[in-house]
């Protein structure tokens, strides 16, 4: 169990994980992780506020709030006594302290709670301190980080501290519908009320290393069931990989990971200055169709004018190359497309599928979210991915983030790489079908730039999870077919033997589908492919990335859904019969 930091005028304490007897002022200029086995020691608001934030940037929000003993609460002692003993000894006025801050020079709301005061625990006081908090940073129009360390709901207050779940809950959503980041830093221990409301319903959810969360404490649990819990229950390590929060941090991370977070969504990107566009006068021309710059903005969402066809390669041969173990995959595009990726992990709901790969990053001087499959170039990768066929987890994180890009109005880059969703017995018994349609279903109403690019293999319905989008890209050798070839031939030919041939017939090649609309535009790989030269195939997809996602950055939200529909409105049988004949 972690420690509380000991007292500064202690010269030497011991590490509560290996024992080790430490230097006091060592062991604070680590900030207060032990250096020999890296336990993280508890550590007081204050302390906590002076890591975290820009120095001098610290300005505290106001405390003092009316003495409240709404039960009269006595249990060995008046609940009134054990709030004065609790000042006295940490010299707060409550378990939490706020303050507006900046962390690498970005504004931000922080409340921080401290284990010390009655076990961090959440009652009214609390509760009102974090909902002022929230609402300081709804009319500074600034983010909100919550530091939770509690034991959860103070029950001197009865029913009264329940509420206060609700209360922080109330004012975190007003914070989303406004499009404000909200963050919580779980820290050693968070349970109860407190893990069951705003620790674990903000849009991103940190956990610093060696924290513990959950609603039943272990001691509760063990009672209840009497069994033993599993080796590292509830813990950071575990939480992450079930899904449960974004990343685990250790202590000395933890200010540069929240400073990235916060640059990534800095309201001052709603209030974006001109960019001088990077395409040359006659692709705006092209986009405007009379040489002028159209006042509709329709008209900004307009195809470009598609490159030269690239060489023609036979159908089987496509898919083969897109299957190539060489070819990038989605973390090789997000370090040589984008700049400082920050991963997110996560459905909040169990589970990590590893399938799925997303995060915040750069293009150029824009943050993006991305979301991806990812597959792997090794047998050991492949496997550990799950071949990039995604769970219900893996969809349903995407679809968190897809929501969380929408909300902070970043526009959202999907990169498609997998032969199809998982198809295995617990994915079914997830909701795979459910998972997947949820997802069609919030891209294409959702009010953000989408822009999706088939990298590999885009199979069936896992693939079309990640592509319904504004603009729909595809690498030369890349491949998009509503079933694999394989399992095309196995029920429309004797055997799977006649794989190429159905490939073929299944018109799954990039060329194939720019023709029939499904794709807007081919981006060329080098001469060879994209496994032969990676630093060239990644330069041609930025390239075509920034040269798409600019013009969509123009258009109003209502009128970007409505043109995404009407995209895929046109695959009517009216329209696909036209197409036909097309070859």
């Amino acid at each position: 169990m972690t420690a509380t930091a000991p007292r500064e005028d202690q010269l030497w304490s011991r590490c509560a994980g290996c024992a080790s007897l430490l230097y006091r002022k060592r062991l604070r200029r680590n900030l207060d992780v032990c250096p020999e086995c890296g336990e993280h020691a508890r550590l007081a608001a204050p302390e906590r506020l002076r890591q975290l934030v820009d120095p001098g940037s610290l300005r505290p929000l106001p405390d003092q709030l009316p003495e409240a003993d709404p039960l009269d609460f006595v249990d060995v002692l008046p609940y009134a006594h054990r709030l004065s003993a609790a000042r006295a000894s940490t010299g707060l006025a409550e378990a939490v302290v706020c303050a507006t801050a900046t962390i690498g020079g970005h504004p931000a709301v922080l409340a921080v709670m401290d284990f010390r005061f009655l076990g961090g625990s959440l009652g009214c006081a609390v509760g009102e301190l974090i909902t002022r908090a929230a609402e300081r940073a709804l009319d500074d129009r600034i983010p909100l980080i919550l530091i939770t360390a509690s034991g959860g709901a103070r029950m001197q207050e009865g029913a009264l501290s329940l509420m206060q779940m609700a209360t922080v809950s109330q004012a975190i959503a007003a914070l989303r519908e406004a499009g404000l980041l909200t963050v919580s830093v779980l820290t050693d221990p968070t349970y109860g009320g407190v893990a069951a409301s705003f620790a674990t319903n903000t849009d991103l959810v940190l956990a610093e290393s060696g924290a513990r969360m959950g609603f039943a404490g272990p001691r509760v649990i063990r009672q209840v069931t009497g069994r033993a819990l599993p080796e590292g229950f509830q813990t950071a390590d575990v939480l992450l990989r079930h899904g449960q929060v974004d990343m685990v941090v250790q202590r000395r991370s933890l200010r540069g990971r929240l400073g990235a977070l916060l640059a990534a969504t800095s309201p001052a990107r709603a209030a974006r200055p001109p960019v001088p566009r990077q395409e040359p006068a006659p692709l705006r021309e092209r986009l405007t169709g009379d040489g002028a710059a159209s006042a509709d903005p329709a008209a900004a969402v307009t195809p470009p004018t598609t490159p030269a066809a690239p060489a023609v390669r036979d159908a089987w041969d496509t898919v083969r190359m897109a299957r190539h173990p060489g070819r990038p995959t989605t973390l090789d595009y997000l370090d040589s497309v984008f700049d400082g990726f920050v991963e997110l992990h996560g459905d909040r709901l169990g589970g990590d599928c590893p399938a799925i790969v997303g995060g915040v990053a750069r293009l150029a001087d824009r943050h993006v979210m991305v979301i991806g499959h990812q597959k792997g170039h090794t047998t050991a990768e492949l496997v550990a991915h799950n071949f990039g066929m995604a769970s219900p987890a893996g969809h349903r994180k995407a679809l968190r983030l897809m929501r969380l890009a929408a909300r902070l109005g970043l526009p959202v880059v999907t990169l498609v790489d997998t032969p199809g969703a998982d198809p295995g017995v617990s994915a079914e018994e997830q909701g795979q079908a459910a998972a997947i349609a949820e997802n069609i279903l919030t891209l294409t109403v959702l009010p953000t730039p989408v822009l999706a690019v088939i990298t590999g293999e885009g199979g069936s319905g896992g693939a079309l999870a990640l592509a319904v989008a504004d603009r729909v890209l595809m690498l030369e050798n890349a491949v998009y077919s509503v079933i694999s070839p394989e399992g095309c031939a196995a029920i429309l030919w004797p055997d799977r033997s006649a794989a190429p041939q159905a490939a073929r017939a299944l018109r799954l090649t990039a060329p194939d589908l720019c023709r029939l609309g499904v794709v807007d535009e081919v981006v060329p790989e080098p001469s060879t492919a994209a496994h032969d030269d990676p630093a060239e195939t990644a330069h041609r997809l930025r390239a075509a990335l920034l040269t798409n996602l600019l013009p969509l950055l123009d258009v109003p939200p209502a009128m970007l859904v409505r043109l995404r529909r009407q995209r895929f409105r046109r695959f009517g049988a009216t329209r696909a019969g036209a197409r036909a004949g097309v070859r």
